[in-house]
């Protein structure tokens, strides 16, 4: 018997057999939702669980789970890159590296955004840029309805966008996801994003993950065959999967998490890893 599973996943080159019905399992009847982007469905899932498994940024994740919410992750990784490129200021404005940025005003969609948390632990550790030295704009709230953000944030104005804040300089810098805005106007602030990147891969070891995959915790009770089948059809040889894989980035993420308030303490792994049926992954 197949298990229907409603799910919601982004359009990658290895999920697109999958959302597209050209790769199937006898074990699964996978349901897909439709959800673009594909952070949408993150709130729901973390507030309702609305989904029965689903995409789900690591920022978001840790949080949920400090929070006690019955959410169990998967070791597979749907969503990983070194996130310096992401972070752009005016082509003609006054920023010239990320060591200006202090005191300076930076646009991100929320201050909880996986990308701004990879990207405050690096000017953090590598330029030490504490987040409270800088005022981050957000625009929405955090996943977990339970957090609020720091003091040092403040929201944007109703209906105001990320590129245009930056653009009319009423912020000297913005934290963008994956679609860059292919603007003249902006560049990044790291001077050579590729370089800061094998840097960040030098130093600790590891690609910051953007994304993984988690399920309701009653699914991997009561279905743990079915754990072991979504964690084989979502895993890409082009991306880490696996806890040993997976740990190093994931454990930096859970540090930098608590250090930047996000959580209330470092999740070890047993609490990382709690639910997940024993022998995945």
């Amino acid at each position: 018997m197949t298990l229907p599973l409603r799910a919601a996943f982004g359009r990658y080159a290895h999920t697109a057999p999958l959302l597209d019905g050209e790769r199937r399992s006898p074990l699964l009847d996978l349901r897909f939702e439709p959800v673009a982007p594909i952070s949408r469905a993150f709130a729901p899932m973390v507030r309702q669980g609305r989904f029965d498994a689903s995409e789900m940024a690591i920022a978001t994740f840790l949080m949920a789970k400090a929070a006690g919410k019955p959410l169990v992750l998967l070791p597979v990784a749907l969503a990983a890159r070194f996130q310096e490129g992401a972070l752009l200021c005016r082509a003609d404005g006054p920023v010239r590296g990320p060591a200006d940025l202090a005191g300076r005003r930076i646009g991100v969609r929320a201050y909880s955004q996986t990308t701004g948390m990879w990207l405050r632990g690096v000017l953090a550790e590598s330029f030490g840029l504490r987040p409270e030295a800088m005022r981050w704009v957000t625009f929405e709230d955090a996943h977990l309805a339970e957090y609020r953000d720091p003091p040092f944030c403040e929201r944007a104005p109703a209906g105001a966008e990320l590129a245009a804040m930056l653009r009319r300089g009423e912020t000297d810098a913005a934290i963008f996801g994956n679609e860059l805005p292919e603007d003249p106007a902006f560049r990044p602030v790291f001077p050579d994003p590729e370089a800061a990147g094998e840097a960040f891969r030098a130093r600790y070891g590891c690609m910051p993950v953007n994304h993984l995959a988690v399920v309701r915790q009653e699914i991997a009770e009561r279905h743990p065959e079915a754990v072991a089948e979504l964690v084989r059809l979502l895993a890409s040889p082009a991306l880490p999967h696996g806890r040993a894989a997976l740990w190093p980035a994931i454990a930096l993420a859970s540090r930098w998490c608590a250090e930047q308030g996000l959580t209330p303490r470092v999740l070890p792994p047993e609490e990382v890893w709690a639910g997940l049926p024993a022998g995945v992954g």
